[in-house]
């Protein structure tokens, strides 16, 4: 039990390091369950029947091959996947492992109800600051981004949030945007890949970056998105080919679903959980039958569609509650998972966008998601990026971080309580526990402002957004230093067509 001191600190003292305050990433949620266990169950066994009963087209003959050989069945050009396949792969499945940084710092554990927030979308337009107008978005905008969210504390990881527009196939566009990210950012890098082709070339670049593939595959600090299914059940070749060349070249990979509810799946929420649950299984199993130690994350991602207009609609309560459902049947299962919060169907860094976000990410992150894409900087349904968006929704990323620390009764301060009242000045501002615990379990933020009213007069009322433009202007005001090592980097320029300067 601490005494306090009698001193009351000045007002220098409480603001002491304040910016430092952090709720990193990793804590636990889980402690919102919008379903029950029997719902669970009822999804899981609805998933599992439908990949025993209904199977998914298309699928290629290296897929089949390798399914069938494992105990898989065709039927009507569907492949079929057994339930005793799928439940005993499930069931050896790692229920957590490590994706990592570049830095220890930011590997991020994927076991439990650990949570990570980071960006994501994959945008094809960028809201231009100076003209406050969109436009197609290029590598240097994603350089730009990547070197933006990694100075971002709450950010925990990278995932690709825009497409290099200017890039002209498919393969320097890989290639390039995987060096973008690794160039701006040491956090963990999620991107995608075309095809098996170009995937093994982001493989082979990351080999380059980390000295060899062995190193690498120890602690892989790049991930890939793979779209495997297009809903509802049938499969995309070349999506099956990254897979492939993941599951053989020790990349961690997403197994991503995205299934747009009341179009192409059925608009019972259950329903579509349970179908995108057996589409991301499909993927999974493929990928455990060429590597029982791949590490593949399972990504369930049911989209809700505004039926008036048959467009997606990221924003609303129903697409927050479907999410964080999809993340508790994953997790049931002890997988890993990924899911989508933060598709504001916003335009701008307004109050929709905040509320929207807010929604989604806290639901997300109490549900316990692993990790959660598209956490900020997105606007227009996934559509646009805005870099003052990442500033601003830093602040609200520490806050839904922060929501999830966990308290209890074992520190309880009673007897100060009793002092502050009988001996004291009847506050607890001068205590050592109160100075030496405000950075430690608060989260301050950068930007949104508690100022009194008449200080935010007095600074002629700033407004958030110009604060975070000035703020994405300072970290873009620096000069750009590849994160890559210069040796390396030249290496890999003469082995790859790099077209960012930096």
């Amino acid at each position: 039990m601490t005494r306090r001191t009698g001193r009351r600190p000045s007002a220098a003292q409480l603001r002491r390091d304040a910016s430092e305050g952090s709720a990193a990433g990793g804590i636990e949620g889980g402690r919102f369950q919008p379903l029950s266990k029997q719902q669970t169950a009822e999804i899981v066994d609805g998933a599992y029947g439908l990949l025993e009963n209904t199977g998914l087209s298309e699928a290629p003959d290296f897929v089949t091959e390798r399914v069938c050989d494992a105990g898989g069945k065709i039927r009507q050009d569907r492949l079929l996947f057994p339930r005793e396949l799928v439940e005993a792969l499930v069931h050896q499945a790692p229920s957590g492992f490590m994706l990592y940084g570049r830095q220890e710092i930011h590997d991020l554990d994927l076991s439990g109800h650990r949570v990570h927030l980071g960006t994501g979308g994959a945008a094809p337009m960028i809201l231009d600051a100076e003209t406050g107008r969109y436009r197609r978005s290029t590598l240097r905008d994603l350089y730009d981004a990547v070197r933006l969210a990694d100075s971002l504390q709450h950010i925990h990881f990278l995932s690709r949030p825009l497409v290099a527009g200017d890039m002209p196939d498919e393969l320097t566009l890989d290639v390039n945007t995987a060096y973008a990210c690794l160039a701006g950012t040491t956090k963990h890098v999620a991107t995608s890949a075309s095809n098996g082709s170009t995937a093994q070339q982001v493989a082979n670049l990351c080999f380059e970056v980390a000295g060899s593939a062995e190193v690498f595959q120890q602690r892989p600090f790049l991930s890939l998105n793979v779209n495997h299914v297009v809903p509802p059940m049938r499969m995309s070749e070349d999506a099956m080919e990254v897979l492939q060349v993941a599951a053989e070249n020790g990349l961690p990979a997403h197994c991503n679903v995205f299934a747009q509810v009341g179009a192409s799946t059925p608009v019972n929420f259950a329903t579509a959980i349970a179908q995108t649950l057996a589409e991301a299984l499909a993927g999974m199993v493929f990928s455990w039958i060429i590597n029982p130690e791949a590490k593949v994350i399972c990504g369930p991602k049911p989209m809700i569609v505004d039926l008036r207009t048959g467009a997606m609609s990221g924003g609303g309560g129903e697409q927050a509650l479907v999410m964080a459902a999809a993340a508790q049947v994953a997790r049931s299962l002890g997988l890993p998972n990924v899911s989508i919060a933060g598709a504001s169907d916003s335009k701008t860094p307004d109050i929709q966008s905040g509320a929207e976000k807010a929604l989604a990410v806290t639901l997300a992150a109490q549900a316990g998601s692993n990790l959660v894409t598209q956490a900020c900087g997105m606007h227009a349904g996934l559509m646009g990026v805005s870099l003052e968006s990442y500033v601003l929704d830093n602040d609200m990323l520490g806050s839904v971080m922060s929501s999830l620390q966990p308290f209890g009764t074992d520190d309880m301060q009673m007897e100060a309580v009793h002092v502050a009242v009988t001996e004291g000045d009847s506050h607890f501002l001068g205590d050592e526990a109160t100075l030496e615990r405000m950075n430690s379990d608060f989260v301050y933020p950068a930007i949104a402002n508690r100022t009194d009213f008449q200080t935010w007069q007095e600074q002629n009322q700033p407004q958030q957004l110009d604060l975070a433009r000035d703020e994405v202007n300072k970290a873009l005001a620096n000069e750009p230093v590849s994160l890559i090592p210069p040796e390396v980097d030249q290496q890999i320029r003469t082995k790859f067509d790099i077209r960012l300067e930096c």
